[in-house]
């Protein structure tokens, strides 16, 4: 354990708690009013550059549409259904034998075209983002035009020039390979040791190289960076750093606001807005959540969701080392079956972006994964991967904790505003897993407790 561990655990029990591998709930002490951070923020990411990519992803729906005929009943555009889930909510309270008041909603990244994982929103906006700039520079393409004609031999053959690479534990690698492989791409995805065997699988049938590392995520985008540099034509998806992934994942925010309005759900400071999103090194949830604040401002709470044995982005931000601290340096070994969430260090860019603006982050035994996996294919009939069902402990411990229950109080939310509350439980993957991956994790796979 390294020294500034140990001294963190003498001073705050927190620390210790995590350093054991057990579930914590962590308030962020430096969230603060939308107002003080809004003009620094905008300096990164600015509204301006939300809404460039909201028209390049429209530029380039119907070169979607024509490549992926699952987008066909949405012209091209990538986007997730959002589903009521009472039977759930149900379930949950008796679960935790609590009180859950307001509403929940399911966002069913989970079940997003192409990539079916939250990572189809920055994953293929950035490959598409690259795609545009190469064949804008080439004067043969403008952005007036109808892009199906990128779908072309001619543009397959510009394309196959260039090679895109990633390192990945697994969904960021489905996204950036296939999106890759359609424009035309060479496509390396680096994958780590946490990365399942089925998704290699996946990867391999798309025509990806798939690159395997006996180390940890960290590794596989240190490799894949380095190889990436010695080759100018080479572009690296750098999870880590990506302010085009972060801006890809932003974009939710303004459709999820159009989807709230036709479920005619209010987002105010009578009706509060509580998000969970798991997180993994940081970028898909830190985008989210930024693209949330700036449409919702104070009425949004957003946390992220972490693995016991994993909780990078909760340590990046707990002891603002961001990038420069490990699970390692608390002896936590990182080993989780939620293997999205399998990050040993956290972005640094996104860690610092989002320090002034999530409200909390949690971190979740590997057992409740498939237990609430089980219960909510049970009750609502919906398969997302266990990773993904990192969010439901979320409003648990809102409702449980002494930290999560003196919350609402903190920021001015009575009880009669969190019986008017929404809670989204954001799914972050499954679509893809062959069924029988479900058939394991649903008859087979026990974890003890």
């Amino acid at each position: 354990m390294k020294d500034y561990a140990k001294q963190l655990i003498k001073e705050n029990t927190i620390f210790d708690t995590i350093s054991r591998q057990e579930e914590v709930f962590w308030l962020n002490d430096k969230c603060l009013p939308f107002d003080m951070i809004d003009g620094l923020c905008q300096l990164v990411v600015s509204d301006k550059d939300i809404q460039d990519a909201e028209a390049r992803l429209s530029r380039f729906a119907p070169f979607i549409k024509a490549c992926f005929p699952e987008t066909e009943a949405t012209d091209g555009i990538i986007e997730s259904p959002l589903q009521e889930i009472p039977a759930m909510q149900e379930a949950l309270r008796e679960y935790g034998s609590s009180k859950l008041p307001g509403k929940f909603l399911l966002k069913m990244d989970s079940h997003l075209a192409v990539a079916g994982s939250i990572k189809a929103r920055g994953g293929i906006y950035e490959v598409l983002k690259h795609a545009e700039e190469l064949a804008l520079a080439t004067g043969k393409l403008k952005i007036t035009d109808d892009y199906t004609i990128l779908t072309t031999p001619e543009w397959k053959d510009f394309f196959g020039q260039y090679t895109v690479q990633v390192g990945s534990t697994g969904n960021l690698g489905l996204s950036i390979g296939i999106s890759s492989a359609a424009v035309g791409f060479r496509v390396k995805v680096h994958m780590s040791a946490d990365a399942k065997q089925w998704k290699k699988d996946l990867l391999r049938s798309k025509g990806v190289e798939v690159v395997e590392y006996d180390d940890d995520y960290s590794k596989a985008v240190a490799e894949g960076r380095r190889l990436s540099a010695q080759d100018p034509r080479s572009y690296f998806v750098d999870d880590e750093n990506s302010k085009d992934l972060f801006l890809g994942y932003a974009v939710a925010a303004s459709r999820l606001a159009k989807q709230l309005a036709e479920h005619r759900i209010t987002v105010d400071e009578d009706h509060p807005l509580f998000v969970y999103l798991p997180a993994g090194v940081g970028g898909a949830p830190g985008g989210v959540a930024y693209g949330l604040k700036r449409i919702f401002r104070d009425n949004v709470h957003c946390f992220f969701a972490e693995p016991t044995h994993c909780p990078s982005v909760l340590l990046g931000m707990a002891t603002e080392r961001y990038e420069d601290v490990s699970v390692r340096d608390f002896d936590i070994d990182g080993i989780t079956e939620a293997d999205g969430l399998a990050c040993a260090s956290p972005s640094g860019f996104v860690t610092r972006m989002d320090r002034n603006i999530v409200s909390g982050d949690f971190t979740v035994d590997d057992v409740r994964l498939y237990e609430f996996m089980r219960m909510l294919s049970d009750t609502e009939d919906i398969r997302i991967e266990p990773s993904s069902c990192a969010a439901f402990l979320g409003p648990l411990q809102v409702a449980k904790t002494p930290a999560g229950h003196n919350f609402p109080n903190g920021h001015g939310i009575t009880n009669e505003k969190l019986q008017n509350a929404a809670h989204i439980c954001w799914a972050t993957g499954g679509a893809l897993v062959p069924e029988d991956v479900w058939e394991e994790w649903f008859k087979e796979y026990k974890l003890p407790r």
